[in-house]
Protein backbone atom coordinates (compact mmCIF):
# COMPACT_ATOMS: atom_id res chain seq x y z
CA UNK A 1 0.00 0.00 0.00
CA UNK A 2 1.40 3.46 -0.77
CA UNK A 3 2.65 5.42 2.21
CA UNK A 4 0.27 8.29 1.51
CA UNK A 5 -2.74 5.97 1.78
CA UNK A 6 -1.49 4.46 5.06
CA UNK A 7 -0.97 7.94 6.49
CA UNK A 8 -4.51 8.95 5.51
CA UNK A 9 -5.93 5.79 7.22
CA UNK A 10 -4.07 6.46 10.47
CA UNK A 11 -5.22 10.08 10.37
CA UNK A 12 -8.88 9.02 9.95
CA UNK A 13 -8.67 6.64 12.92
CA UNK A 14 -7.09 9.37 15.04
CA UNK A 15 -9.79 11.88 14.12
CA UNK A 16 -12.55 9.32 14.77
CA UNK A 17 -11.17 8.46 18.22
CA UNK A 18 -10.79 12.12 19.08
CA UNK A 19 -14.40 12.82 17.99
CA UNK A 20 -15.80 10.00 20.16
CA UNK A 21 -13.87 11.25 23.17
CA UNK A 22 -15.21 14.77 22.63
CA UNK A 23 -18.81 13.50 22.35
CA UNK A 24 -18.48 11.43 25.56
CA UNK A 25 -17.05 14.38 27.45
CA UNK A 26 -19.87 16.66 26.26
CA UNK A 27 -22.50 14.10 27.19
CA UNK A 28 -21.04 13.71 30.67
CA UNK A 29 -20.98 17.47 31.15
CA UNK A 30 -24.64 17.76 30.14
CA UNK A 31 -25.74 14.78 32.22
CA UNK A 32 -26.91 12.86 29.13
CA UNK A 33 -26.76 9.08 29.41
CA UNK A 34 -25.20 7.00 26.68
CA UNK A 35 -24.97 3.27 26.25
CA UNK A 36 -23.10 1.81 29.20
CA UNK A 37 -23.93 4.80 31.52
CA UNK A 38 -27.62 3.98 32.11
CA UNK A 39 -27.23 1.96 35.30
CA UNK A 40 -24.92 4.41 37.09
CA UNK A 41 -27.26 7.31 36.19
CA UNK A 42 -30.29 5.38 37.47
CA UNK A 43 -28.48 4.59 40.70
CA UNK A 44 -27.64 8.27 41.17
CA UNK A 45 -31.27 9.23 40.54
CA UNK A 46 -32.53 6.66 43.03
CA UNK A 47 -30.12 7.88 45.64
CA UNK A 48 -31.37 11.43 45.08
CA UNK A 49 -35.06 10.38 45.28
CA UNK A 50 -34.53 8.38 48.47
CA UNK A 51 -33.15 11.30 50.43
CA UNK A 52 -34.86 11.61 53.83
CA UNK A 53 -37.84 14.02 53.62
CA UNK A 54 -38.26 16.77 56.18
CA UNK A 55 -40.19 15.49 59.19
CA UNK A 56 -43.75 16.79 59.47
CA UNK A 57 -44.45 18.93 62.50
CA UNK A 58 -46.26 16.98 65.26
CA UNK A 59 -49.63 18.41 66.33
CA UNK A 60 -49.36 21.01 69.05
CA UNK A 61 -50.69 19.86 72.44
CA UNK A 62 -54.05 21.28 73.42
CA UNK A 63 -53.85 24.34 75.63
CA UNK A 64 -54.42 23.70 79.33
CA UNK A 65 -57.91 24.55 80.49
CA UNK A 66 -59.53 24.09 77.09
CA UNK A 67 -62.27 21.67 76.12
CA UNK A 68 -59.81 20.17 73.65
CA UNK A 69 -57.41 19.30 76.48
CA UNK A 70 -60.28 17.86 78.50
CA UNK A 71 -61.35 15.78 75.49
CA UNK A 72 -57.91 14.15 75.46
CA UNK A 73 -58.67 12.64 78.88
CA UNK A 74 -61.81 10.82 77.67
CA UNK A 75 -61.28 7.07 76.98
CA UNK A 76 -62.42 5.67 73.62
CA UNK A 77 -64.36 2.40 73.67
CA UNK A 78 -67.31 0.73 72.00
CA UNK A 79 -70.79 1.08 73.46
CA UNK A 80 -71.87 -1.41 76.10
CA UNK A 81 -75.22 -3.18 75.60
CA UNK A 82 -78.31 -1.23 76.66
CA UNK A 83 -79.46 -4.26 78.62
CA UNK A 84 -80.96 -3.31 81.97
CA UNK A 85 -81.53 0.36 81.14
CA UNK A 86 -84.54 1.91 82.86
CA UNK A 87 -84.72 5.67 83.26
CA UNK A 88 -86.64 5.81 86.55
CA UNK A 89 -85.04 2.76 88.11
CA UNK A 90 -81.43 3.56 87.22
CA UNK A 91 -81.40 7.38 87.27
CA UNK A 92 -84.13 8.27 89.75
CA UNK A 93 -87.87 8.63 89.42
CA UNK A 94 -88.43 11.92 87.60
CA UNK A 95 -86.80 15.17 88.65
CA UNK A 96 -85.30 15.11 92.12
CA UNK A 97 -84.09 17.73 94.58
CA UNK A 98 -80.48 16.60 94.79
CA UNK A 99 -79.21 20.03 95.91
CA UNK A 100 -81.72 20.09 98.79
CA UNK A 101 -82.96 23.60 98.03
CA UNK A 102 -86.59 22.56 98.27
CA UNK A 103 -87.25 22.73 94.49
CA UNK A 104 -87.02 19.93 91.93
CA UNK A 105 -84.35 20.12 89.24
CA UNK A 106 -86.69 20.96 86.36
CA UNK A 107 -87.95 24.10 88.07
CA UNK A 108 -84.39 25.01 89.03
CA UNK A 109 -83.34 24.79 85.36
CA UNK A 110 -86.34 26.78 84.13
CA UNK A 111 -85.54 29.47 86.67
CA UNK A 112 -81.89 29.48 85.56
CA UNK A 113 -82.41 29.51 81.78
CA UNK A 114 -85.61 31.50 81.27
CA UNK A 115 -86.07 35.23 81.65
CA UNK A 116 -89.01 37.26 82.93
CA UNK A 117 -90.25 34.28 84.90
CA UNK A 118 -93.30 34.20 87.12
CA UNK A 119 -93.56 31.63 89.90
CA UNK A 120 -96.24 30.03 91.95
CA UNK A 121 -94.76 29.72 95.40
CA UNK A 122 -90.99 29.54 95.86
CA UNK A 123 -90.36 26.90 93.15
CA UNK A 124 -92.93 26.35 90.40
CA UNK A 125 -92.16 28.36 87.24
CA UNK A 126 -95.43 29.31 85.58
CA UNK A 127 -94.27 31.51 82.69
CA UNK A 128 -91.11 32.88 81.17
CA UNK A 129 -89.20 33.47 77.94
CA UNK A 130 -86.60 31.09 76.54
CA UNK A 131 -84.14 31.66 73.74
CA UNK A 132 -83.38 28.06 72.84
CA UNK A 133 -79.61 27.59 72.64
CA UNK A 134 -80.11 24.86 70.03
CA UNK A 135 -81.96 27.01 67.48
CA UNK A 136 -81.92 30.63 68.64
CA UNK A 137 -85.72 30.54 68.61
CA UNK A 138 -87.57 32.54 71.27
CA UNK A 139 -90.33 30.62 73.04
CA UNK A 140 -92.90 31.94 75.47
CA UNK A 141 -93.18 29.30 78.14
CA UNK A 142 -96.58 28.76 79.76
CA UNK A 143 -97.01 25.90 82.19
CA UNK A 144 -99.87 23.62 81.22
CA UNK A 145 -100.74 20.14 80.00
CA UNK A 146 -100.49 21.17 76.35
CA UNK A 147 -97.91 23.96 76.56
CA UNK A 148 -95.17 22.84 78.94
CA UNK A 149 -93.73 20.48 76.33
CA UNK A 150 -92.69 23.41 74.14
CA UNK A 151 -89.83 23.96 76.57
CA UNK A 152 -88.00 20.86 77.73
CA UNK A 153 -84.96 20.28 79.92
CA UNK A 154 -82.43 18.29 77.91
CA UNK A 155 -79.79 15.94 79.28
CA UNK A 156 -76.86 17.09 77.15
CA UNK A 157 -75.36 13.62 77.57
CA UNK A 158 -78.46 11.51 77.22
CA UNK A 159 -79.18 9.08 80.03
CA UNK A 160 -79.27 6.02 77.78
CA UNK A 161 -76.02 7.11 76.15
CA UNK A 162 -74.49 7.44 79.61
CA UNK A 163 -75.75 3.96 80.49
CA UNK A 164 -73.91 2.53 77.47
CA UNK A 165 -70.69 4.46 78.04
CA UNK A 166 -69.89 3.73 81.67
CA UNK A 167 -72.81 4.75 83.88
CA UNK A 168 -73.65 1.10 84.56
CA UNK A 169 -70.57 1.09 86.75
CA UNK A 170 -71.68 4.11 88.79
CA UNK A 171 -73.53 3.86 92.07
CA UNK A 172 -77.25 4.62 92.18
CA UNK A 173 -76.49 7.85 94.04
CA UNK A 174 -74.01 8.95 91.38
CA UNK A 175 -76.45 8.14 88.56
CA UNK A 176 -79.16 10.21 90.24
CA UNK A 177 -76.66 13.05 90.64
CA UNK A 178 -75.80 12.71 86.94
CA UNK A 179 -79.46 12.94 85.90
CA UNK A 180 -79.96 16.11 87.98
CA UNK A 181 -76.57 17.79 87.47
CA UNK A 182 -76.97 21.39 86.15
CA UNK A 183 -73.77 20.86 84.15
CA UNK A 184 -75.62 18.26 82.09
CA UNK A 185 -78.91 20.16 81.74
CA UNK A 186 -80.20 22.87 79.40
CA UNK A 187 -83.68 24.26 78.87
CA UNK A 188 -84.29 24.00 75.11
CA UNK A 189 -87.05 23.95 72.53
CA UNK A 190 -89.03 20.72 72.64
CA UNK A 191 -88.64 20.01 68.92
CA UNK A 192 -84.83 19.89 69.06
CA UNK A 193 -84.91 17.74 72.17
CA UNK A 194 -87.17 15.21 70.49
CA UNK A 195 -85.04 15.17 67.34
CA UNK A 196 -81.88 14.57 69.32
CA UNK A 197 -83.29 11.66 71.30
CA UNK A 198 -80.39 9.75 72.85
CA UNK A 199 -77.95 10.79 70.10
CA UNK A 200 -74.33 11.69 70.71
CA UNK A 201 -72.09 14.11 68.80
CA UNK A 202 -71.72 11.65 65.93
CA UNK A 203 -75.47 11.52 65.24
CA UNK A 204 -76.84 14.92 66.31
CA UNK A 205 -75.60 18.48 66.72
CA UNK A 206 -77.57 21.67 67.45
CA UNK A 207 -78.92 23.34 64.29
CA UNK A 208 -77.48 26.63 65.57
CA UNK A 209 -73.90 26.20 64.42
CA UNK A 210 -72.38 28.89 66.61
CA UNK A 211 -73.56 26.99 69.70
CA UNK A 212 -71.90 23.71 68.75
CA UNK A 213 -68.59 24.47 70.47
CA UNK A 214 -70.41 25.21 73.74
CA UNK A 215 -72.51 22.08 73.31
CA UNK A 216 -69.55 19.76 72.73
CA UNK A 217 -67.58 21.39 75.54
CA UNK A 218 -70.48 20.60 77.88
CA UNK A 219 -70.70 16.98 76.71
CA UNK A 220 -66.95 16.55 77.20
CA UNK A 221 -67.11 18.10 80.66
CA UNK A 222 -69.95 15.81 81.75
CA UNK A 223 -68.21 12.67 80.52
CA UNK A 224 -64.97 13.72 82.19
CA UNK A 225 -66.72 14.47 85.48
CA UNK A 226 -68.43 11.08 85.67
CA UNK A 227 -65.68 8.96 84.14
CA UNK A 228 -67.65 8.02 81.04
CA UNK A 229 -66.15 7.16 77.67
CA UNK A 230 -66.84 8.00 74.03
CA UNK A 231 -67.09 5.84 70.95
CA UNK A 232 -64.56 6.44 68.18
CA UNK A 233 -67.24 8.11 66.05
CA UNK A 234 -68.34 10.40 68.90
CA UNK A 235 -64.75 11.31 69.71
CA UNK A 236 -64.03 12.09 66.06
CA UNK A 237 -67.11 14.28 65.78
CA UNK A 238 -66.10 16.15 68.95
CA UNK A 239 -62.64 16.80 67.50
CA UNK A 240 -64.14 18.15 64.29
CA UNK A 241 -66.29 20.63 66.19
CA UNK A 242 -63.63 21.74 68.67
CA UNK A 243 -61.04 22.16 65.91
CA UNK A 244 -63.11 25.18 64.88
CA UNK A 245 -62.69 26.68 68.37
CA UNK A 246 -59.48 25.25 69.91
CA UNK A 247 -59.51 27.85 72.70
CA UNK A 248 -63.04 26.89 73.85
CA UNK A 249 -62.79 26.82 77.69
CA UNK A 250 -63.40 23.57 79.52
CA UNK A 251 -66.39 23.43 81.84
CA UNK A 252 -66.31 22.04 85.35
Amino acid sequence: MPRSRRRRGRMSQLLLGTGVAVLLAAAAALGIGVAGDAEPLQADTAASDSSTPAESNPPAPAATGTAFAQLETIPIKGKAPQTGYDRDEKFGNGWLDTDRNGCDTRNDMLARDLTDIAREGPCTVLTGDLVSPYTGETIEFVRGNETSMHVQVDHVVALSNAWQTGAQQLSQEDREAFANDPLNLLAVDGTSNQQKGDGDAATWLPPKKDFRCDYIARQVAVKAKYGLWMTQAEHGASIRVLSQCPEQPALY
